[in-house]
């Protein structure tokens, strides 16, 4: 069994850690407030912003599942650069089998409702996909095994936005604009699928997935849908600007590459996973 190192244990993170802990894996989780751990996770108090202190010997694997507390440069610059810097850092004299980074598909910037894959060019359109696109570089270029996995719009129990936005009626949406989602136990399971998949050795890992379930749906079908289940009036639609449609992303993502890998979607539609949350 492996040692991992969880550096950022928010919602994805515990639910990670409890579930490496229940296949044998020992377990450790770096956060400001450790007494919010669940007790399979071992706390390691402590700030990514900041120099960390000695580690846990005989790391095997990292993930790093960080998110930004604010929509701003500084805080996307700590979250996804300084945050890996200063884990590297520490790291140092361990021999890490894989150290996996949690990226976003916001990074690519094709708005024309293209089939986008992990070969598909990316844009820094603003600070976001810069600081996101910095952090996967530096990763990517260091001496540490690495894998990115850039995922879709994250729905799952306590991300029920777009559910509470169309029950509320103050949902519209974008005609013609295409949609790609991931239910957050499937961002779960990923990780857990890599990390077999490293430790059997039986297929060499790419450095990039992206993670997102098998249907990219045009966001005005899901709005509907879940009008309907919800019994609720019929969602606004509109029709994009030109300003707008340069501004807002609209691509099919695909995930043929992960599923390459063995890996079946728990919720492999938008469907079967708001069913359950409804």
């Amino acid at each position: 069994m492996a040692t991992v190192l969880i550096a950022g244990c928010g919602d994805l993170g515990c639910q990670l850690g409890t579930q490496l802990n229940q296949k044998g894996h020992k377990v450790y989780g770096i956060r400001r407030n450790i007494d919010a751990l669940p007790p399979e996770i071992i706390g390691i108090e402590g700030n990514l912003f900041r120099p960390i202190g000695e580690l846990p010997e005989n790391i095997d694997y990292v993930f790093y599942i960080v998110s930004a507390e604010k929509y701003r440069d500084n805080d996307y610059y700590q979250a996804y650069v300084l945050g890996v810097k200063n884990l590297l850092n520490a790291l140092q004299g361990h021999s890490v089998k894989r150290f996996f980074y949690t990226s976003s598909t916001s990074v690519f910037g094709q708005s024309a409702g293209e089939w986008v894959d992990e070969n598909s060019p990316t844009e820094e359109h603003g600070f976001s996909s810069r600081r996101l696109l910095e952090g996967e570089q530096f990763i990517l270029q260091s001496e540490v095994p690495s894998t990115v996995v850039r995922f879709g719009g994250i729905y799952g129990p306590g991300r029920t936005h777009l559910i509470d936005l169309v029950r509320n009626g103050k949902a519209h949406c974008m005609e013609n604009v295409w949609s790609n989602r991931i239910h957050s136990a499937d961002c779960v399971g990923i990780f857990m699928h890599l990390l077999a998949l490293n430790e059997a050795g039986t297929q060499q890992l790419d450095t990039l997935y992206i993670g997102v379930d098998n249907q990219p749906t045009p966001s005005c079908e899901v709005y509907e849908w879940l009008a309907e289940q919800l019994s609720v009036p019929d969602v606004e639609h509109q029709e994009p600007s030109e300003n707008s449609r340069l501004l807002r992303s609209n691509k099919r993502l695909s995930n043929a590459r992960l599923r390459a890998t063995g890996y079946q979607m728990r919720y492999p539609t938008y469907q079967d996973g708001y069913l359950e949350l409804i």
